[in-house]
């Protein structure tokens, strides 16, 4: 996410703090956050993609997805 995105949130958090946000500022707002944790969501899933675990044996394995266990 762009840092300008980033402080904007930050700026309508500290708003927020100080006084009632308007209609447009809570829109923009939610937006902001929803672009960010899907970005964060995103982010992380890619990296337990790449991530392996390796046993004593020497062999890697992917982790398993959700609700899967490894065989």
């Amino acid at each position: 996410m762009e840092k300008a995105k980033t402080d904007r949130i930050n700026e309508l958090a500290h708003l927020a703090k100080e006084r009632a946000l308007t209609e447009a500022e809570l829109s923009e707002r939610d937006a902001l956050r929803r672009e960010y944790i899907g970005e964060f969501r995103r982010g992380t899933i890619e990296l337990l993609e790449h991530t392996y675990i390796q046993t004593p044996d020497g062999k890697k394995h992917s982790l398993p997805k959700k609700g899967k266990r490894p065989e």
